[in-house]
């Protein structure tokens, strides 16, 4: 029986499938796999339905005629070649442009080779899904302990309380938290004693599991954390404990929080002071506890800030890096911060340089995506005409999505690396599209990153290929060897050995490397006869934490054990990390960052404002089956009553006129949408909520499930001009919105 990680979404679950012949004839958990232990959602199930979607892409699309048409191999490569190049020639590398859409963290060929083709376009205009999601938390996280993903998550399984902020894990399985089957996690918790409180402007599915449940008024988290922070120096209630050694900042702290008092923020949050000031009594006299912020806490307008304050919460209360408090994981592979000079680094830099149209500021090494559209439109050096695409469908998940798809259309060449012909890639001038996730091998190079404990496991293709044609990671490299002038017919085996051998020439050089120091040919011929990701993933594992050091630990990891053990090697519990963990110039973990300091000075405006706008706000909200848009063209997940509604309080609704199952006229800055109402006491009065990844009714896309029911798209209400201004995050939640009963035509 073939095993699977499910490649859907962060909770990685292990599936077991009955495969007859080409066919599989059912999809269930694995019982057996050392993370998942049995669990699955629908999305599971799903992946049968993704291998034989008749509109999944199975040979290029080249336009001929104003038309996408098949194309070979070949010729697609061919017209890349032919219509890339002299735009290189004329306008420079910066005149392409890269987005990277979220699949490619699900996918070790997109992953790890999509950054060779970054690599060799030397681009400044990179893009991707990051800066509308998670860009907030990685950058506070980067400026406080020196990595960029070292991300502290949950140790749910030994918490006694845990605060959540805008998150949902169970509909979206966790998020920067891989936790599969949250719900067991939880309801095990509380058998055990502990307390879940749950802070959001929507009663979800995980706030009516939790013990309390808090309201809170979209865009205030910063202010609501500061409020707590205020409260834990108030009350004497500060604790770091063993931290206290390894922490510079404390005062500083201090001092930025004075005016953020529980009574000084309380009408801004929309949340009593006694109840602020109990929460911050709770989380202080939990003998173990963790705050968590996710998607809710990013996508604002204080989304670092935020952030930031969650991990103070952490650090302040002595629950950060300790048994069921926030823990950092020690991935088995392709972790920075396992690597290099432990205890000590450069820390993290950001603003090496801005956006040529509106001065944002580069993080990790990207622009913000809601900036791609005017980079696209503005004339003058640098200026973007032509895109690649890779896995993405920023037309529907990013903000003003009907600019950008008019941007599109004025490139002078864009190439998509997808799957499906969606409403960005129907923009392309060539699709170079996947194998089906069945058809390739799996490793969470990006999520074991971030898991609630440390395992590895591998998952070999189940089945071999039906089409003819490269992987992807031979995409990539063939795409590679043409921006590098070696042609379309690039070797692609040497390209790949060059990509091993930088790898390895790495690691050898690396004083702190179990391989410092050996031979690179010896090492390249241990790897034999792998090729492309599955070589990669064998010399990460086998250099790693846990490895066998290429013979030096008997029983250490390696690709081979992996495959020799279907259901995953169990690692063991998150441990203390802290100071290895850290990659600060002190060598300390930096607790008030002057650019996170700075920002409070910026909301400290905005006290005793109350909301700041008369208005209704709206915010995003995800469900247990869509989490990307291309899943509502899978009918296993697109069934059911219609899920792209506008959540209403019945009292606005009541005052605006508003019939349940009604249309209603929802307006912003950037946009207007009508969409089908939905009332519910589950959303608190002043909010409405629409969900993300819809809109599936442009010309031009093949998606035929997803067009019978395509709903509408958010992000045409988002503004490409409201941004985090640390992060350059899209502000998502909190958008002012009117509302209108919709006149019938």
């Amino acid at each position: 029986m073939p095993y699977r990680i499910c490649p859907f979404c962060e909770a990685t679950c292990g599936l077991a499938l009955e495969v007859e012949g080409r066919e599989v004839k059912s999809v269930r958990g694995d019982a057996a796999d050392v993370l998942s232990r049995g669990f699955v959602c629908p999305k599971g199930a799903a992946l049968v339905q993704l291998d034989r979607d008749p509109d999944r892409l199975r040979q290029p699309l080249v336009r001929r005629g104003g038309k996408l048409v098949p194309a070979s191999w070949d010729e697609a490569f061919a017209e890349v070649e032919q219509r890339l190049m002299p735009i290189i020639a004329a306008r420079g590398n910066d005149g392409v442009g890269v987005y990277l859409g979220n699949p490619t963290v699900h996918n070790i060929s997109l992953g790890l080779y999509g950054q060779v083709l970054l690599r060799t376009l030397r681009t400044r205009n990179i893009y991707s899904a990051s800066t509308v999601d998670q860009m907030p938390k990685q950058l506070s996280s980067g400026l406080m302990f020196g990595g960029f993903l070292s991300i502290a998550v949950p140790d749910i399984d030994r918490c006694d309380y845990l605060l959540m902020l805008g998150a949902n894990p169970l509909d979206s399985n966790g998020s920067l938290w891989t936790v599969p089957d949250f719900p067991a996690r939880l309801r095990q918790m509380r058998q055990r004693g502990g307390r879940c409180v749950v802070v959001d402007p929507r009663r979800t599915r995980t706030a009516q599991a939790a013990d309390e449940h808090l309201f809170i008024r979209p865009g205030t988290d910063a202010f609501f954390l500061a409020a707590l922070v205020h409260a834990l120096f108030d009350e004497d209630l500060v604790g770091p404990g063993t931290l206290a050694a390894h922490v510079n900042g404390v005062d500083d702290v201090r001092a930025a929080v004075a005016t953020f008092s529980p009574e000084a923020v309380a009408a801004r949050c929309d949340i009593p002071a006694a109840t602020i000031r109990g929460v911050a009594r709770e989380l202080a006299a939990a003998p173990r506890a963790a705050v968590y912020g996710r998607i809710g806490t990013c996508t604002q307008e204080f989304g670092t800030a935020a952030s930031w304050l969650v991990d103070v919460c952490n650090v302040l209360t002595g629950n950060l890096d300790r048994a069921g408090g926030a823990m950092f994981p020690l991935a088995a592979a392709f972790a920075a911060n396992s690597h290099g000079r432990k205890g000590v680094g450069r820390g993290v830099v950001t603003g090496r340089r801005h956006s040529r149209v509106r001065g944002a500021p580069e993080v990790m090494g990207e622009f913000p995506a809601a900036c791609l559209a005017e980079e696209i439109e503005t004339p003058g050096p640098g200026q973007i005409r032509a895109l690649f695409t890779v896995a993405g469908n920023p037309v529907l998940s990013t903000p003003n999505g009907a600019r950008l798809a008019r941007a599109l259309e004025s490139l002078e060449f864009m190439v998509s690396l997808d799957i499906y012909l969606n409403e960005t890639t129907r923009h392309a001038d060539v699709i170079l599209p996947g194998h089906s996730p069945l058809e390739e091998s799996h490793f969470d190079f990006a999520f074991n990153q971030f898991s609630c404990r440390n395992t590895a496991r591998f998952s070999p293709p189940v089945f071999a290929p039906e089409r003819d044609g490269p992987a992807e990671w031979q995409t990539l490299l063939r795409l590679a060897g043409i921006v590098t002038g070696q042609g379309a017919g690039a070797d692609i085996d040497t390209l790949d050995t060059l990509v091993i051998t930088s790898q390895i020439e790495r690691a050898v050089g690396d004083a702190s490397s179990p391989v410092h120091g050996r031979d690179t040919g010896e090492l390249l011929d241990a790897l034999e006869p792998r090729r492309g990701p599955e070589r990669l993933v064998d010399f990460a594992l086998r250099s790693g934490p846990y490895g066998d050091g290429f013979g030096v630990n008997a029983d250490g990891l390696s690709l081979a054990k992996l495959e020799a053990n279907p259901h995953g090697v169990d690692l063991g519990p998150l441990s203390p990390r802290i100071p290895e963990i850290l990659r600060t110039a002190s060598g300390k973990i930096e607790l008030a960052p002057t650019a996170l300091v700075a920002d409070l000075e910026r909301a400290r405006a905005l006290l005793g404002h109350g909301q700041g706008h008369d208005g209704l706000v709206l915010v995003g909200r995800r469900h247990l089956r869509s989490n990307n848009s291309w899943m509502h063209n899978l009918p296993l997940l697109a069934g059911g009553r219609p899920r792209c509604t506008l959540l209403i309080n019945p009292n606005d609704a009541q005052r605006l006129g508003l019939v349940d199952g009604g249309m209603a006229r929802v307006r912003s800055r950037a946009g207007t949408v009508e969409v089908q109402v939905e009332q519910t006491a589950d959303i608190m009065p002043g909010v409405v909520s629409l969900p993300h990844g819809w809109g599936h009714d442009l010309e031009g896309a093949r998606l035929e499930v997803a067009r019978r029911q395509p709903g509408v798209n958010s992000n045409l209400l988002a503004d490409e001009y409201a941004l985090d201004p640390l992060s350059g995050n899209a502000v998502l939640n909190g958008i002012p919105v009117s509302v209108e009963a919709a006149k019938a035509d």
